[in-house]
């Protein structure tokens, strides 16, 4: 098995909104609802009360490739060869508190820390393409991350997985044993959410 990992550039694009046109994300696959190109999650500032603009798959695949250009979809792609079999987004904390799904789904996240001066790195979703999970992916693309964090200066990376695991399709995230199988601990706790997080400095 040969994975490289690979940080999101604007030349990627292409792949990236391909790896999403073919790539089931929920139990119902084939659903418009389930083509989301990571597009709520980024360091742009979605008006929620106006949200429609992004309901159908089209518009949503376009939005992705110019919020990409934009440096605002922020993450990595795990190739095997030449094709994206995996994917996992992690942005900048700070920058991404009012995007539409912080907005929606993070408000009891602590965020205290940002007036302190610590720099947290947040891993929000991971995709994996279906015949590929469980095959170690996930755990390539949260060491790139963190590696990449450490030298970008970041302090901490940090993350979100729910208290109880269900499945990839709900559980986005990823699951908790992940991230304390790669140095995070718990922080603090939402109500359904643990805050895990990765020292590193």
């Amino acid at each position: 098995m040969n994975i490289t990992i690979r940080k999101l550039t604007p030349d990627l694009a292409e792949d990236y909104v391909r790896f999403f046109d073919t790539t089931p994300h929920s139990e119902i696959p084939d659903h418009n609802d389930c083509k989301c190109y990571c597009v709520w999650w980024c360091n742009d500032d979605h008006d929620v009360n106006h949200i429609d603009y992004l309901l159908s798959q089209a518009l949503r695949r376009n939005y992705a490739i110019q919020q990409i250009k934009n440096n605002n979809i922020q993450g990595y792609l795990a190739y095997c060869d030449d094709k994206v079999v995996g994917w996992c987004n992690a942005n900048t904390k700070a920058d991404c508190l009012k995007c539409y799904c912080w907005r929606r789904f993070m408000g009891a996240v602590p965020t205290e820390e940002l007036a302190s001066g610590i720099q947290v790195k947040s891993v929000f979703c991971f995709l994996i393409a279906p015949d590929w999970r469980r095959k170690g992916i996930t755990k390539l693309l949260l060491e790139h991350v963190c590696q990449d964090a450490a030298q970008d200066g970041f302090t901490v990376v940090e993350a979100y997985p729910k208290k109880v695991f269900i499945n990839e399709a709900k559980d986005f995230m990823g699951p908790a044993k992940l991230f304390s199988k790669n140095g995070f601990t718990v922080q603090s706790e939402t109500e359904d959410k643990l805050v895990m997080r990765k020292p590193l400095k």
